[in-house]
């Protein structure tokens, strides 16, 4: 059995993964970020909020690079059987969270670090609206992923 297979370790972790991953968007975005705003004064609940923002992103690089991994194998093994594309659907998902995480916590946090320090072109509150909307795209990207893990 091929660790693509469904059975197989990739085939298991394929579907674990996202579903693991996506509770940790969702815990962090419904549970701590508005926990940290409403028992902590709002610059420090500001500077904890982007420390787990920060620590997410992280992980999200390292769930991208390793379900990448397993999708490429995956669709270059249907690929080879003349049963698709080596580009599956679920490998465009994880490339789009892959470009919502760098995209998110390499662009957008410097250039909002800038904006609270008065200085660049977009208010603070712009880029936050942008942040978390590609916060929110990643997590729906996410969740299709994991919808998808879980079909097969």
């Amino acid at each position: 059995m091929s660790p693509a297979q469904p059975g197989g370790l990739g085939g298991r972790l394929r579907r674990l993964l996202p579903a693991l991953w996506l509770g940790v968007l969702l815990a962090i975005a419904l549970i701590a970020a508005p926990s940290l705003f409403a028992l902590l004064e709002r610059a420090a609940a500001g500077r904890v909020a982007g420390r787990l923002f920060a620590v997410e992103a992280q992980l999200s690089l390292a769930l991208c690079i390793a379900l990448g991994l397993i999708e490429r194998q995956r669709a270059s093994l249907r690929a080879a059987a003349a049963q698709g594309s080596r580009i599956s659907a679920e490998l465009l998902l994880v490339l789009g969270a892959l470009f919502c995480t760098v995209f998110g916590q390499f662009a957008l946090q410097p250039m909002m670090e800038a904006a609270r320090a008065g200085q660049g072109r977009w208010s603070f509150g712009a880029l936050h609206a942008v942040s978390i909307g590609f916060y929110g795209f990643k997590t729906l990207l996410v969740a299709a992923l994991a919808w998808r893990g879980a079909r097969s």
